[in-house]
């Protein structure tokens, strides 16, 4: 009978390398066997065999050394066995199906225990297991106890071969996960390693944000030793514990960065302001596998900043009392001189115009408008000049964000103020033009002077000029030039349009 084409086979063939015993344990270890042992895809796949190859037994074994393990079977209730009688040991070092279709006429089989005993193998069938690394792994069988003269039909023989790489494949994504399961356990190892020395409270986190771990760190600074891994909310301020809950239930859901600054209660019984910060780790598709973040102390700071909020908003309005001061002595002179009345009363709408401007330079200025051209005209009302609009103001509006607002008002009142001392503004037929054009991504802003007297040829750096420039490039992501014209200055802006915008 003409013997039929050897299927090509599907799993690649040992190399010599793994000729070396160690070497080849190594890549077995590497599948974590006693994992594998039940698994339901292996166990469909083995039982398969058997009914494509019309045999009692079917088994898929791993040789490690010594003795074969049996990580799927049917047939036989050995869950292993040794390996110096193996068939399987055989057949996975041929690198293609190996037939042995009666054994007891085979000189290598025909005293096998496993021949002249139970099972009492007449017929086997093995397709060696591969790894990708070329180590010869084990064997997928087919065994009979009545021989088989003819041997597998070329389905049979192609059919077993297709399982044997199905095999491969659940083994190698086993591997895959188990590989990577010990990097996350290693960087896990490290990151405690790490944490442990930080001067800052160090955690982790679930993906879905379940905390599992904190550093010696925690326990010094709150009392506590035994969270036992669950949130404590009654540590978080009452104030800040709803906000900071939504906020990190919302960046767990998302997998955006967690940031915060809240109040968390001291072992001594003093709330004490940390900025708490988490990342997340994420697998191939973005979602959070884990979260890693700080709670740093900022105590110290976070008082002393409200310290000189608190300072600079008594300053402040100290300042608009003193406009309402010199307010209220004008109108005592107008009185006593009512002949200078409309004097008075164009010099007290000059000062609440400056008091209405002093709102965007002053911290939480109170009487905002959120239009930037809106607020340009509150700014340059004070040099209206009995009606006269001496400052215009053209061109495309935008919203103005709280954030922005002070750093765009601290740019115009400089310029304003030294326009009114030494430019255009402190002549009366002085004019300045001001034109906003919104270019998408980023916001034109001009600033024009016409008529002031002559000027220097090139600007000065004082201190207002390091303002605007920490404004502007700093605070409103932009860039500015300016130059001396003959009719006076050119001051030319690009701000970021986020900057100003952004809420």
């Amino acid at each position: 009978m003409t013997e039929p084409p050897a299927p090509r086979s599907l799993v690649p063939r040992p190399v010599p390398a793994f000729t070396d015993e160690d070497a080849r344990l190594q890549v077995v270890d590497s599948f974590g066997a006693a994992v594998l042992e039940g698994d339901a895809e292996l166990d469909q796949i083995v039982r398969f065999a058997a009914a494509l190859c019309e045999a009692p037994i079917a088994i898929l074994s791993l040789v490690k050394g010594g003795y074969q393990v049996y990580l799927a079977r049917i047939g036989i209730p050995d869950r292993d066995g040794p390996s110096n009688i193996s068939f399987c040991a055989k057949a996975m070092m041929q690198g293609e199906l190996m037939e042995v279709r009666d054994a007891t006429l085979d000189e290598r089989f025909s005293d096998n225990p496993l021949v002249t005993g139970p099972p009492n193998i007449r017929f086997y069938a093995g397709h060696p297991l591969v790894s990708d690394e070329g180590a010869p792994i084990g064997s997928l069988c087919v065994i009979d106890r009545v021989p088989r003269f003819d041997g597998l039909t070329l389905l049979q023989r192609q059919g077993l071969g297709v399982l044997a790489s199905a095999v491969m494949r659940r083994m190698n994504s086993r591997r895959e996960a188990l590989a990577a399961e010990t990097q996350l356990a290693d960087s896990e190892q490290r990151f405690r390693a790490l944490a442990e020395s930080m001067p800052d409270i160090a955690f982790s986190a679930t993906g879905a944000g379940h905390f599992e771990y904190f550093n010696r760190r925690w326990a010094e600074f709150t009392g506590i030793t035994d969270w036992a891994g669950g949130a404590r909310p009654e540590l978080i301020h009452p104030d800040d514990r709803e906000a900071v809950t939504t906020k990190w239930t919302a960046a767990c859901a998302s997998g955006e960065m967690y940031e915060s600054v809240n109040r968390l209660l001291r072992a001594d019984g003093e709330w004490c302001w940390m900025l708490v910060r988490a990342v997340p780790v994420r697998d191939k598709d973005g979602t959070p596998l884990r979260w890693y973040g700080t709670m740093t102390d900022i105590d110290a700071s976070y008082r002393l900043s409200e310290n000189r909020e608190l300072l600079a908003q008594e300053l402040s309005h100290r300042i608009k009392n003193i406009f309402a001061v010199i307010s209220g002595l004008v109108s005592l002179s107008i009185r006593r001189h009512p002949e200078n009345r409309a004097f008075g009363e164009d010099l007290i709408g000059t000062i609440q115009a400056l008091g209405r401007a002093h709102d965007y330079v002053r911290p939480s200025g109170g009487n905002r408008r959120d239009s930037l051209l809106a607020m340009l005209a509150d700014l340059f009302a004070p040099y209206r000049g009995s009606g006269i609009c001496r400052v215009s103001v053209t061109g495309d509006d935008v919203a103005v964000a709280a954030s922005a607002a002070t750093p765009l008002a601290l740019v115009f009142h400089e310029l304003a103020t030294n326009s009114a001392k030494y430019g255009a503004l402190s002549c009366d037929d002085g004019r300045v033009t001001v034109t906003i054009a919104d270019r998408g991504e980023m916001l034109s802003l001009v600033w024009t002077e016409t008529g002031g007297p002559p000027s220097a040829a090139t600007p000065s750096d004082g201190f207002g000029s390091r303002l605007v420039d920490m404004s502007i490039t700093g605070q409103l992501g932009g860039r500015w030039n300016r130059r001396f014209e003959a009719g006076g200055l050119i001051c030319e802006m690009e701000l970021a349009r986020s900057a100003v915008t952004q809420r």
